[in-house]
């Protein structure tokens, strides 16, 4: 079976990843510098014993001592809150380290680049739903505008240097092991007060949300397809979408709450939660079904099962 270095390997997306490589029997080592990933995360997939775990930093660490070669590298090794506002830490932590691992992979002689971009390279489309070819791509927040730099890295090294790559454009992406984005949010905001639910911007925020098994489907699918041809982008998401304001209806009925006082913050700049904040998105998913690929579940069957994920990781559901 294949070798792949998975970086991010115990944060989110990347450890479900892990997961599923190791149990189709690859051989598997995960980059992270546990700043938000978690060994818990990865704990099964360890005692199989085809993982090996780097503790170390995507933006310097030098993987070329380390022993074994490695055909794949899954990037998913990044800033994950789109909030942030500071330049210098989007540019490190989403910039820096992808060409620190670009580099890694290109004297490796690596087979396949894959990196998780995101959605929010868009910015505000005024195409929706919206497809790869989509332009010009305008991002609107910091997280965005780093996660188009790096995919711009990983298009000039595939073509400068004879490799394969391939840029995944994300939508929301849900799940077990969720420790942020809006579900997460408002489950811990009830916790602390279950009378009242603050919801940023004003709840009329429409976006695409993906399971997380759906999206690691997806990962490998297209990392196959691409594998020897050069460089591509695919979006991944699903094809319906739902707003802020219907997530926080699905949150309060999960939690058995009644009389919750939904209080809006009116946001900023035409109802957004944040500066940045994209207030449409849905991506056009064509392009990846025409392959063979398909979500399994639609954007409102994701949110409503992460929030039970979530209620029954708290010990709130069994």
């Amino acid at each position: 079976m294949p070798s792949a270095l998975v970086t991010g390997g115990a944060g989110f997306i990347g450890s479900h990843l892990v997961d599923r490589l190791v149990e189709e029997g690859w051989n598997v080592t995960v980059l992270d510098n546990f700043s938000t990933g978690r060994f818990e995360n990865i704990a099964n997939a360890f005692k199989t014993g085809r993982l090996r775990i780097i503790i170390g930093d995507a933006k310097t660490v030098d993987l070329l001592s380390e022993e074994g070669n490695v055909e794949y590298v899954f990037h998913f090794a990044a800033n994950p809150d789109v909030r942030e506002t500071s330049p210098s830490i989007h540019f490190q932590e989403n910039v820096v380290a992808t060409f620190n691992m670009l580099e890694y992979a290109r004297k490796a002689g690596v087979r396949m680049f894959v990196f998780a971009s995101s959605s929010t390279v868009y910015g505000d489309a005024s195409k929706i739903p919206t497809p790869e070819e989509y332009g010009p791509l305008k991002p609107i927040s910091l997280y965005g505008a780093a996660k188009l730099a790096a995919e711009g890295l990983v298009s000039s090294y595939c073509y400068t240097f004879g490799m394969s790559g391939v840029s995944l454009r994300l939508a929301n992406v849900v799940g077990p092991r969720l420790t942020h984005g809006v579900v997460h949010d408002f489950i811990n905001k009830l916790l602390q007060n279950p009378g009242r639910l603050e919801i940023l911007g004003d709840g009329s925020q429409r976006k695409s949300y993906i399971w997380v098994g759906d999206c690691v489907e997806a990962v490998l699918h297209v990392s196959r397809l691409v594998e020897a041809s050069g460089y591509e982008v695919y979006n991944i998401g699903s094809d319906d979408w739902v707003t802020v304001s219907e997530i926080a209806d699905m949150v309060i009925e999960s939690m058995g709450l009644s009389s919750v006082e939904k209080v809006f913050t009116g946001g900023v700049e035409n109802g957004r939660g944040w500066i940045g904040d994209v207030k449409l998105m849905n991506l056009d998913i064509s392009r990846i079904k025409a392959t063979g690929w398909r979500p399994r579940h639609t954007s409102r069957e994701a949110v409503k099962l992460s929030i039970e994920e979530r209620l029954r990781e708290l010990g709130l559901k069994s």
